[in-house]
Order: structure tokens, then C-alpha cells, then sequence
């Protein structure tokens, strides 16, 4: 399979995958803008190339928020995308206190392309909540989710100075926006 044909298939199976889910904005975003979005954030501002990384950020949520197993990624994707999915995968079963505790504690140990995946997703994360928030959410709620990533990507180790300059800048951003 082409580097090219695997990022595709993955787009696709992405977007089955959570064909009915939305995102919690004003507007109610088709959920796969968000894993479309921290592929093209590890592509454009990372420089990032590898297609294994791109497809495994765009497949990162489906263990996490569909039926998917791991067995249909190793199927469809391979053992690394897989891997680094599962990598970037919270465990459901935990409280959510313990599973964002659990975030901050285990970046310190990913691997360079989970690392990756994640500044992707939280630099998503945080332009969505900073431009169109989900409508639940306080500026309380928007700033403690501000600090929480930044206590993950802080601990995560340093391998991409565009994608971290960028997640501060952005941080920062998301920031002024609210207070």
C-alpha cells in the first residue's frame, strides 16, 4: 500500500468510524473534523511526513470513542499504527479525574510519534475550545482543560519545537480569548 493510499484508507475508516458522533460546539461539528484536523496540525506545522503517524492521528480516537478493536487496526493499518493508537488511547474504565492524572503522568513514557499525535490533538483541542467551545462549557471549564494540557505536554519529552511553539502559542491564545 502507498503512503498515499494508507492516509486515505485511514481517513476513511476514521470517518466511519464516527459517522454519528459530533462535537459539542454551537454548530454540532462532524466529530471526524478532529482527527482530520490533528493530522493536518502534525503535517503542515510539524513537518511531519511519516504516513504511519498521519494515519494512526487520524484513526487516535477510535479505540477510545467507537467499537473498533485493535485487531482491525492491526488488519486494516498494521502493528505501529496500532501501537501508537493504543498509545494515545485512555482507559474509558477509569474515573475521569484518574484518566486525566493518568495523561499528565504517562507522556513523560510515549513514544516520538504518540508525542506527536498528541500535541496534534491538544493544539486542536485547544483552538476548538478557544473559537467555538462546546456549549456546556464555562470559562472555568475552558481554562482548567488550558492548564491540564499544558501540564501533558509539558511532561511529554521535547520532539518537535514547530508543534510546541505552536500548542504554547496557542495556549496562550486560548487564554487571552477568555479571561
Amino acid at each position: 500500500m502507498s503512503h498515499n493510499q494508507l492516509i486515505l484508507k485511514a481517513t476513511h475508516f476514521a470517518a466511519q468510524k464516527h459517522r454519528d458522533q459530533r462535537r459539542q460546539d454551537e454548530e454540532i461539528s462532524p466529530y471526524i473534523n478532529h482527527p482530520i484536523s490533528v493530522a493536518r496540525a502534525i503535517s503542515e506545522i510539524g513537518d511531519i511526513e511519516d504516513p504511519e503517524v498521519l494515519a494512526a492521528a487520524l484513526l487516535h480516537d477510535t479505540l477510545e470513542d467507537t467499537e473498533t478493536t485493535p485487531e482491525e487496526l492491526i488488519d486494516n493499518f498494521g502493528e505501529k499504527v496500532c501501537r501508537l493508537v493504543q498509545e494515545v488511547t485512555d482507559d474509558k474504565s477509569l474515573p475521569k479525574l484518574e484518566r486525566k492524572q493518568k495523561q499528565i503522568d504517562h507522556a513523560a513514557e510515549l513514544s516520538e510519534g504518540a508525542i506527536l499525535i498528541k500535541l496534534g490533538d491538544k493544539i486542536s483541542n485547544v483552538t476548538d475550545i478557544t473559537n467555538t467551545p462546546p456549549t456546556s462549557w464555562d470559562s472555568k471549564r475552558c481554562l482548567e482543560y488550558f492548564d491540564w494540557a499544558e501540564k501533558v505536554i509539558n511532561n511529554c519529552p521535547k520532539v518537535n519545537q514547530a508543534l510546541e511553539n505552536y500548542f504554547a502559542k496557542s495556549i496562550k491564545t486560548g487564554r487571552e480569548s477568555i479571561e
